[in-house]
């Protein structure tokens, strides 16, 4: 893909509506709207989409519009309200089952035939929602693609083994540490980076010390089901290599002193280790602006007991650090006349080109985007 694929307005709008809110979108970790009431707005592609926990403590997700004049309903980022979501411009209120409750005069409100107001019809716009690894994804499509081929299937397909993921529980994991980063990138310029290793050796002296065969520039996710093994002296995924926590409840033998990288498309990273879990999920919120989201996962008697974390955060703090300031680095150079074809893939990104081929196909002509 040429350089204006990560610089053009138009291209983006359709990666929005085509890519973004089209497939499933990771939103929310589940454990963080833990009581009914509780609510996350978040940005998927064009659309500001609610997440909220109800009364019946089922996760639902609704556009954030209210129905009568479009008003957004929620400008706060998070919160908590007490029984039902009220507009602040009217005053049209709805319960967090997203069923019309209230509105000033409702008695003698009437649709365009005349009836009077049906309080489901006019409630607020559902958003398709699933749960599972402990986050709640949403999908805008009229049509939901399958969860199971589009969601779980790329874990599957990453690690050749469709129950490899559920040794690790992460449903039952909580958060001890989350970073949000503001990265001025495109957001394909960030899956790209995961994707490959070749930059390892030369931004990522902390990561190669802990996983040796990363200097030699093939990525995890290379080859079907590898883990990349931590070195010989090495004891843990820490900043120092020294000792973690203890192996989480469920990792096979097999599984054990090894890194995985999965990525969901379109904007999930999975990094599995041993002891703990480092979950990435991004907002892209223009062509040169993403959101992303870092959250590190640890057993739950890791967090109640209050054990420091310092030593696995800091290590892929310093990676996610390394990685956005190249992405960042790079967007500028986007717009160059020397990018205007593209750059070259050498063998180790096989996997890129086979991205780019996904995003094209994605969006057909809609796009316009360039050739390799």
């Amino acid at each position: 893909m040429g350089g204006e694929s990560y610089t053009s307005p138009a291209i983006f709008e359709a990666e929005q509506e085509h890519v973004l809110e089209a497939m499933w979108f990771c939103a929310v970790r589940s454990g963080d709207l833990a009581h009914p009431g509780a609510f996350r707005k978040i940005q998927v592609g064009r659309e500001s989409v609610l997440v909220v926990r109800g009364r019946d403590h089922e996760l639902r997700a609704f556009l954030n519009v209210c129905r009568h004049r479009g008003a957004m309903l929620c400008t706060e980022d998070e919160g908590q309200v007490r029984r039902n979501l009220r507009c602040p411009y009217h005053a049209w209120t709805y319960g967090l089952d997203g069923k019309l409750v209230a509105a000033p005069n409702m008695a003698s409100l009437k649709d365009a035939s005349g009836r009077d107001i049906d309080r489901v019809e006019f409630g607020l716009v559902p958003v398709a929602l699933r749960e599972w690894l402990g986050y709640a994804w949403v999908c805008l499509a009229d049509d939901p693609p399958s969860f199971e081929a589009e969601v779980m299937g790329a874990i599957t397909e990453r690690l050749g083994d469709p129950t490899a993921i559920d040794n690790y529980r992460i449903d039952q994991l909580e958060v001890g540490r989350r970073v949000v980063y503001d990265v001025a990138a495109n957001w394909k310029l960030i899956v790209e980076n995961f994707m490959e290793c070749y930059h390892c050796a030369t931004i990522h002296p902390e990561l190669t010390e802990v996983l040796p065969e990363f200097k030699d520039g093939l990525a995890a996710q290379y080859f079907v089901g590898h883990g990349a093994e931590f070195g010989s002296d090495v004891s843990g995924f820490t900043i120092d290599g020294s000792a973690g926590f203890e192996t989480l409840p469920g990792v096979a033998p097999e599984q054990d002193r090894k890194y995985y990288a999965i990525t969901v498309r379109p904007t999930v990273f999975v990094n599995l280790v041993p002891d703990h879990i480092i979950f990435h999920r991004m907002y892209p919120m223009a062509h040169d602006r993403t959101i992303v989201e870092c959250d590190w996962l640890y057993t739950e008697d890791v967090i109640a007991e209050g054990r420091d974390v310092s030593r696995s955060v800091e290590l892929f703090h310093r990676v996610n650090e390394q990685d956005f300031d190249a992405c960042e680095r790079t967007q500028p150079a986007m717009s160059s006349r020397a990018y205007r074809h593209g750059g070259v893939l050498v063998p180790a990104e096989h996997h890129i080109a086979e991205f780019h081929n996904w995003i094209v196909g994605k969006l057909g002509n809609s796009g316009n985007e360039g050739g390799e």
